[in-house]
């Protein structure tokens, strides 16, 4: 196979565009009963870049795209990228002061549709708009691309920002992650060319992509591209109150998709008491948030192996991947990992100091890659915390085994002081959910006037069964020390889950 290199690799998205013309009459989107082909989408974004271009965008330019999911949407998004411009990724839901945040970020217009045209805060630049909105530039109504038109050309330059990604905000204001056309350019998803075996099989398995959320998520983005790419269909369910997992599989015949821990845990809830035909899945990715390795053994029984974990940040996209071939038939430990890293990526564990740590010793995770962020954007001193000598400090804490696989202990600053000592919460919850009484587990830190702070633990049981919490409380101490163990230990039905699909901690907290 030929692959391509850094000189000779096309500017993103020109692999977009080539893929799309090479099978006009491919089916690219399912909506809302409506096949839109793979020629009616590059049409649209001939149309939409052409109008983009006419409102005065062009490379430097900063987008906002505050949609709904939508071949239209994506459309936008390609668009903005042909003539270079820096697309700022809006998520659903932020309150006020984080969507004021991100507007405000060089902004030179705002693309909304139908379902998101609310009153914004001040900004500066157009509202432009995919539909007819009151006091908004209609983008497709423009008669720039008609059929048969040659595709736009590609105006962006390799070093400009492409794309800021935001981070969840959970721990204050979203950080905007910036990435360059060159990054995009050379992401594992968006170079078909260079794909190892392991991606080119996941992207047979997105022929059909069941795709939710938002495009501002760099994971959604990224396995999109994959599905473009590889030739496949995006399905966009309609929104008719039904589970998405397993009632959308079933529905319309998924073979790929992405899932976070807390909504693979309920279907699989769903599914052993109401079985579902999920017979027609491929490849399902698990991310987001650690996953219990029973609960990860179970999805394996109950789904096939067509499971996936991956392991990613905002910051840097996808860093690694278990495989269905490394849960079936990997070495010792390998089904405990998160996989092995993507092509290209390296993986360095360092201690305190920033010294590097040797096989099974562990410290914190860098990263280094074709694909990280070049910054925070207008966050000079953060982006010289993270990024050191082109390697991302992760903040988060595991080690890398005999065979290369990489472990996960914890987040860095996921600690309870606990009379003056440091506890870090996932080796507890890792512990806890070895117990064969428990499904999943989940650890905070609350003040307490004896010891500063305290660790509090939540689980959620196996069907069933009742975990003895002195029994937990024996087995954390016996491998982690007294300073470890719980003062609490709430057995709850399931995980709270906060906007961005993840376990959230802070809903937990307020249990107490």
């Amino acid at each position: 196979m030929v692959t391509e290199t850094a000189r000779t690799r096309p500017v993103f998205p020109q692999q977009v565009l080539d893929a799309l013309r090479r099978n006009p009459g491919g089916p690219a989107f399912e909506h809302e009963g409506r096949v839109v082909s793979r020629g009616a989408l590059l049409e649209t974004i001939g149309r939409v870049a052409a109008a983009m271009r006419d409102a005065g965008l062009g490379p430097g330019s900063g987008v906002a795209v505050r949609t709904a999911v939508s071949p239209e949407a994506f459309a936008a998004h390609i668009a903005a990228h042909t003539l270079g411009c820096r697309v700022v990724g809006v998520r659903p839901g932020y309150p006020a002061a984080h969507l004021a945040h991100v507007l405000g970020m060089d902004v030179d217009a705002v693309v909304v549709d139908p379902s998101t045209a609310a009153p914004e805060p001040t900004r500066a630049g157009p509202v432009l708009s995919l539909g007819p909105v009151p006091g908004a530039d209609d983008l497709l109504a423009h008669p720039g691309a008609t059929a048969g038109a040659a595709p736009p050309a590609v105006l962006a330059r390799p070093d400009d920002v492409a794309l800021l990604a935001f981070t969840s905000g959970s721990t204050g204001r979203p950080k905007g992650c910036a990435f360059t056309y060159r990054a995009l350019g050379a992401h594992w998803a968006w170079q078909p060319a260079a794909w190892s075996p392991v991606a080119a099989e996941m992207a047979a398995g997105f022929g059909r992509y069941l795709l939710f959320g938002t495009l501002a998520s760099m994971v959604v983005f990224e396995f999109l591209g994959l599905c473009v790419l590889g030739g496949g269909t995006a399905v966009i369910p309609g929104e008719d109150g039904r589970p998405l997992f397993p009632d959308a599989i079933e529905r319309y015949r998924i073979t790929g998709s992405i899932v976070t821990v807390p909504r693979l845990c309920r279907m699989l809830d769903t599914l052993r008491d109401a079985p579902a035909d999920v017979s027609s899945l491929r490849a399902l990715l698990v991310s987001g948030s650690p996953i219990a390795p029973g609960r990860l053994a179970e999805a394996a029984r109950r789904l096939g192996p067509v499971v996936y974990q991956g392991y990613g940040q905002t910051e840097a996209g996808s860093i690694s991947l278990l495989t269905p071939a490394d849960l079936a038939s990997g070495p010792p430990g390998a089904a405990a990992s998160v996989g092995r890293p993507h092509a290209g990526v390296e993986i360095a564990v360092r201690d305190a100091a920033g010294r590097g740590l040797g096989v099974g010793e562990t410290g914190e995770i860098h990263v280094r890659g074709p694909y990280l962020m070049t910054g925070y954007w207008g966050r000079p001193e953060e982006t010289c915390e993270t990024l050191r000598g082109g390697w991302l400090a992760t903040r988060d804490l595991g080690h890398v085994d005999a065979d290369g696989y990489l472990h996960l202990t914890g987040r860095a600053r996921d600690v309870i002081m606990v009379d003056a000592m440091v506890v870090y919460a996932g080796p507890v919850e890792r512990v806890l959910a070895a117990h064969p009484d428990v499904m999943e587990s989940y650890v905070v830190g609350a003040p307490d006037e004896e010891t500063g702070e305290a660790v509090h633990a939540f689980v959620v049981p196996v069907p069933g069964r009742t975990p003895d919490r002195g029994d937990l409380a024996v087995r954390v101490r016996a491998e982690l020390g007294a300073g470890s163990v719980p003062r609490t230990v709430t057995v709850v039905p399931s995980v709270p889950v906060a906007a961005s699909g993840k376990p959230d901690k802070r809903a937990l907290l307020r249990l107490l």
